[in-house]
């Protein structure tokens, strides 16, 4: 219970402040840089009571969510601005091709040409993950925060790299896999990265295409929608979906003040 109180006094106070400016590119950038990153993960483990660690869990992983999001929302506003002034036959400057080109490289996404198809596809990319569903999977690929992976290195979505040294090894890897658990400096820079990764991997194409449609219909994507856009996040695909589905109504509760 101590424990729990703790957690939630600590990352009550992260908070990050908006620059006064109308550059959404350079807001995002600002973002990054307004809070320290976080280096400590608290021993979940020695939580006993089940609904205090579920809580202590997500409230110490919901500010960095929320904060990732904010600046992908904001790389999404300039993206759109820059929509806005393509389809309205305006010229853009050098200083905000060189932002779009970043933005291409960070989505992985090759353009030939800035134009308003190449903006239009990036604007798929660039959107946000519901706060919900980013919970959720944390838990279940970090065992609440216990896993060695998470304990050690910060991987709370069970992300492998596949260089020598590049990570953790994981006990259980069989005879002839070479991959490693990626190794992240702070544990923004791994929801950071998994965000990343849901926004470009062309393994994600269908969570990206949900959501896509889902704003064509002005509608609110939802976890429970997008989860379903996760079948190649695991080898297990449908029974991994439907264990997020069951895990994400079974802490609905928890979950406050976000959609589900």
């Amino acid at each position: 219970m101590a424990l729990a109180m703790v957690i939630v006094a600590i990352f009550a106070l992260r908070v990050w402040i908006i620059p006064n400016t109308n550059d959404s590119s350079s807001i995002a950038t600002q973002l990054v840089d307004a809070v320290d990153p976080v280096t400590q993960v608290p021993d979940f483990s020695a939580i006993n009571d089940i609904t205090e660690k579920k809580k202590a869990f997500f409230d110490f992983l919901r500010p960095i969510v929320q904060q990732q999001n904010a600046i992908i929302s904001m790389e999404r506003e300039f993206v759109s601005e820059m929509l806005a002034l393509v389809d309205n036959g305006k010229s853009l400057s050098e200083t905000q091709l060189g932002q779009l080109n970043t933005l291409f490289d960070k989505y992985q996404y090759a353009a030939r040409n800035v134009d308003a198809k190449s903006l239009a596809s990036l604007l798929k990319r660039v959107d946000i993950v519901p706060e919900s569903m980013v919970l959720i999977q944390a838990a279940n690929e970090s065992g609440w925060g216990s896993s060695r992976f998470a304990r050690e290195g910060f991987n709370f979505f069970g992300e492998w790299c596949f260089s020598a040294g590049c990570g953790i090894v994981p006990s259980s890897r069989g005879s002839g896999k070479s991959h490693e658990v990626k190794v992240f400096s702070s544990v923004d820079e791994s929801v950071s990265s998994y965000m990343r990764n849901l926004n470009s991997n062309t393994a994600y194409a269908l969570f990206r295409s949900i959501r896509a449609d889902l704003r064509s219909q002005e509608l609110e994507p939802t976890a429970d929608q997008l989860i379903y856009g996760l079948v190649n996040y695991s080898e297990r695909q449908e029974a991994y979906i439907d264990e997020l589905l069951d895990m994400l109504r079974h802490n609905e509760k928890y979950l406050v003040n976000v959609d589900v």
